[in-house]
């Protein structure tokens, strides 16, 4: 009777940490899948930056030098040279590309980290059964 009471006082420690570490890898693993969801829905936003930025230097070019251009900023409209904005959608497209690269390495890294998690948990879950 006492050696099985022994072994009862053991597992409830045993139990309790296996619980706690479970909780643990649990919330990493669902905070890192919001970062993930994130993650996307940036890449989508500066994708769509990206495409806007394009097809506005492609309509730019077709028009003349002498066109007069003005550029939005708040509610009004300044003047502005060609060149000017040209420059401006470039400089637009150049950053959105190279925050999508990082995104995408960002997400990369965090869905490593999710599937890292998931197997933690199941060995975890595993090395339970077999005892």
């Amino acid at each position: 009777m006492r050696n099985t009471r022994a072994v009862r006082k053991m597992a409830a420690p045993v139990d309790l940490e296996l619980k706690k570490a479970f909780s643990e890898l649990q919330l990493k693993m669902i905070d890192t899948q919001q970062k993930v969801k994130l993650a996307d829905l940036q890449i989508e936003q500066l994708t769509h930056v990206q495409k806007h930025a394009n097809l506005t230097h492609a309509e730019i070019n077709t028009l003349t030098d002498s066109t007069r251009m003005y550029e939005g900023v708040g509610r009004m409209f300044i003047l502005q040279f060609k060149d000017d904005i040209t420059q401006q959608l470039k400089v637009k497209q150049k950053t959105a590309e190279e925050k999508i690269k990082e995104l995408e390495q960002k997400k990369v890294y965090l869905e490593r980290s999710v599937k890292e998690a998931e197997d933690n948990i199941r060995e975890m879950l595993l090395s339970r059964r077999a005892q």
